[in-house]
């Protein structure tokens, strides 16, 4: 017997959430005995530093943290991300009224659209992309609209090609450099054009900086707000998941001018109770200790990607080395096409999970993303496999 409700329109008009789908075939892939190596969803192999863990220790027996959390977010925490993004990116924020704690950058990214969007205005959203970009549009009633990022462009996305009418309901556009899926970076010519250009037709810029310290180059990437005049028409995203291997713990922040974040206050203030104090206070350890892990973080994750891409390269997929995060984005080998059909086969024939590009939109057709959160040896194992199927 089927339940007596029918879905929203809301929930019909979503695609399938791509790393669900994933993890069913990948579930299903281990139950039937195979080995699976899993390329698939970007989630660090490696534990929480220590140095988070004994702060969580020491903070979760203090009984006042056991209480409902301040929807602003803990003092101590807001005042230590004002100072990492001081000393990293070389500008001040107010610790009370410019950051706001979130439950992981993901959560605030998907409110931030109901605090600006009418049904029926429009937020420009980089194709392929994170996927919930794309869905927190649609649940607050606005229209994406699709901004292609090809790789002759540098996956760079161009606005000046959307049409006038469109650009006139625009409120939003979502950024993010470095960059997920593709794993490349935008130099500050990108930066100072799109602050420019938002200024003008008086567009938020939503950047998400989730990759910020996951790079291997000496140039590290930029913040949105290194560029004059970013303040007037920009909100900025970070998250703690990539940078300390604390993806479960949901943590993360915004930072921007007040009148913008006291608006994404407002919806969280009646949509959650903010995040458990106690992690905020592992977060503050966290931020101290960060430079000093993502740097070897990063030498790992440059082995990793070096015997990828090498692995990968004699195997005739036609890849370039990633300059930041953990992601390496390649086009398929010998003339295939469909990423979802090549996926299928790479985990039927080799127990291997990679994610296709169109999963990320239909600008991603063509591509597949490996995560690179696999040991060497079982990358090498992984390119064995591959050799002996193809």
């Amino acid at each position: 017997m089927s339940f007596f409700l029918e879905e929203s329109d809301r929930l019909k008009a979503l695609p399938p959430y791509l790393f669900v789908e994933i993890d069913r075939a990948k579930k299903k892939a281990i139950e039937n005995g195979k080995d699976v190596i899993d390329f698939g969803v970007g989630d660090p192999d490696g534990p929480t530093p220590d140095f988070v863990i004994r702060a969580m220790r020491k903070a979760i027996r203090d009984p006042w943290t056991h209480h409902y959390p301040l929807d602003r977010g803990n003092a101590l925490f807001r005042r230590a991300v004002s100072g990492w993004v001081k000393n990293r990116f070389g500008r001040s924020f107010d610790p009370e009224s410019e950051v706001l704690p979130l439950i992981g950058s993901k959560e605030g990214l998907s409110h931030l659209p109901l605090a600006f969007l009418n049904p029926g205005d429009v937020a420009l959203v980089p194709d392929p992309c994170y996927p919930p970009y794309k869905s927190a549009v649609l649940f607050a009633g606005g229209e994406p609209q699709l901004l292609p990022l090809k790789e002759e462009n540098g996956f760079l996305p161009d606005w000046e090609a959307v049409p006038a009418p469109v650009l006139k309901r625009a409120k939003l556009i979502f950024v993010n450099y470095p960059n997920n899926p593709t794993g490349v970076t935008a130099p500050r010519a990108f930066y100072e054009k799109l602050v420019g250009w938002a200024v003008k037709n008086r567009i938020l810029i939503v950047s998400d900086l989730a990759y910020s310290e996951v790079y291997f180059g000496k140039e590290r990437p930029l913040s949105i707000f290194e560029i004059d005049g970013a303040r007037e028409a920009a909100v900025e995203f970070h998250s703690l998941s990539k940078t300390c291997n604390m993806t479960g713990w949901r943590l993360g922040f915004a930072l921007g001018r007040r009148e913008i974040v006291d608006r994404l206050l407002r919806i969280k203030a009646n949509m959650d109770s903010g995040v458990f104090t106690a992690i905020q206070h592992a977060g503050v350890e966290a931020l101290r200790h960060s430079p000093s892990f993502t740097r070897k973080a990063n030498r790992l994750y440059r082995e990793r990607r070096d015997a990828l891409v090498g692995g990968l390269r004699d195997l005739g997929f036609p890849v370039r080395p990633n300059e930041a995060t953990f992601y390496v984005f390649t086009g398929l080998p010998g003339g295939r096409a469909d990423s979802t059909l090549f996926c299928k086969n790479l985990l039927e024939t080799c127990g291997i999970v990679a994610t296709p590009g169109v999963g990320f939109g239909a600008a991603g057709e063509g591509y597949v993303r490996f995560a690179l959160t696999v040991p060497v040896p079982r990358i090498k194992e992984a390119i064995t496999r591959m050799k002996k199927s193809f």
